[in-house]
């Protein structure tokens, strides 16, 4: 069961903080009472999961409480999703805005839990990828930044992006981009829920930190013909075969090995009877590279292997190569406003580096726009041995992460502020 550790202040209002902790001189520290307000939205969140561009009750929930705090909330112009500024420009000039950016849409797989009261109530739907946790991290650093506001102690204003339908290729990122979220815009921050890592720490990594993803669609035709007379017609089978495996090793030779560029196919379907060569075969897959330029020369690449392999075995080739998402880069400069930012609240080791994955990330579209990172925000609980990877139904988090990536934003945003 997911569990809040007892690490907190135990202060009343933002920004009070005892002892000789990391961070005593940073205002922004999570009261008590929001603590546990932020857990109960969580899992209010878990056990009502909506797909993607569906988010309406999410949506509703999170425009209520902004308003609640005297916020001004706008809902994107696709119909879901929120973008919320907080504080005022200066006088002497508009800077840059800060923008915390959180992913509010679930998965459409069967929450499989036992043992705990905040299992999904919706049949084959499940936050299973952590966006509940990561809404409401940003939920909460917004409500503590808008306090600190009210105080006069938000030396720049920043924005909250509650985007939708990140699990929806090519994600939501470029629709809420077209509503205007990144419009005043200098940097912005994210975080991913990683089982891998530890709650009350991060994994972060200049550069590379995600995969590229894209998806690939391959509709192979011939007339046909009798098993027995393959010379007299396209071997279609043998086509399909020969692009399934050929394809992968061509793209390959072709480009720079250390980009990390893959086709991996996922179905092959063709043929009715053991003795009949069939007229159409389909294959689909998924090209993945970890590198951005290569992902930027991936689709000739594909497109041309194909139809070599196709033209070889005289079979009529038709992709449909669907473009999903950039790797995520993390700039180098707002890696280490992240770094600083963690240290300051929870000391040198709450901070760990961490690999690329190959996962696709959507938050890469933003950064195409802003230099910007996204941190790994550890959700194990510690000493714990199993790790209930992403996307699978047990997937569950620790909620003392909560408490973590609240202090990590409002961090963020305090110290980006005066620099």
């Amino acid at each position: 069961m997911s569990r809040e550790s007892e690490r907190g202040s135990g202060a009343d209002l933002p920004g009070e903080t005892a002892g000789d902790a990391p961070g005593e001189a940073l205002p922004g520290a999570l009261p008590d009472a929001l603590r546990t307000e932020l857990i109960a939205f969580r899992r209010d969140l878990h056990m009502h999961p909506e797909l993607g561009n569906q988010e309406f009750r999410t949506t509703a929930a999170l425009k209520a409480r902004l308003e609640r705090a005297g916020l001004e909330p706008r809902v994107l112009d696709i119909g879901t999703g929120l973008v919320c500024d907080i504080g005022t420009a200066r006088e002497d000039g508009v800077r840059p805005m800060l923008a915390l950016r959180a992913d509010i849409d679930a998965l459409p797989i069967p929450d499989t839990k036992l043992g705990v009261p905040y299992r999904s109530t919706v049949p084959d739907r499940a936050h299973a990828c952590g966006h509940d946790v990561h809404t409401t991290v940003v939920l909460g650093a917004g409500l503590v930044l808008a306090e600190l506001a009210k105080r006069g102690q938000l030396p720049r204003p920043v924005r909250l992006i509650f985007q939708p339908a990140e699990e929806v290729l090519p994600g939501g990122a470029p629709d809420a981009i077209e509503s205007g979220v990144l419009d005043g815009v200098g940097r912005i921050i994210g975080v991913h829920c990683d089982p891998r890592v530890d709650a009350g720490k991060i994994g972060l990594r200049a550069g590379a930190i995600t995969s590229a993803c894209d998806r690939l669609e391959v509709s192979l035709d011939g007339p046909g013909g009798h098993t027995a007379r393959p010379h007299l017609t396209t071997d279609l089978v043998t086509a399909a075969a020969k692009v399934v495996t050929e394809v992968p090793a061509l793209v390959a030779r072709r480009i720079d090995a250390r980009s990390g560029l893959a086709v991996t196919w996922g179905r092959i379907e063709s043929g009715h009877a053991c003795n009949v060569i069939p007229q159409h075969a389909e294959l689909s897959g998924t090209v993945r590279c970890l590198d951005l330029d290569a992902w930027r020369k991936a689709p000739d690449l594909v497109h041309g292997a194909i139809q070599e392999i196709a033209d070889l075995y005289r079979a009529k080739s038709e992709v449909n190569y669907i473009r999903g998402v950039p790797p995520v880069v993390n700039d180098p400069e707002v890696t280490d406003l992240l770094r600083e930012s963690m240290e300051l609240r929870r000391g040198p080791y709450s901070v760990e580096d961490t690999e690329q994955s190959l996962g696709g990330e959507d938050f890469s579209w933003y950064l195409e726009h802003v230099p910007g990172a996204m941190a790994r925000l550890g959700v194990r609980t510690p000493g714990e041995r199993t790790v209930r990877d992403l996307h699978q139904g047990d997937f569950d988090a620790d909620e003392s992460a909560i408490t973590a990536g609240v202090e990590l934003f409002t961090a963020a945003a305090l110290i980006d502020g005066v620099r």
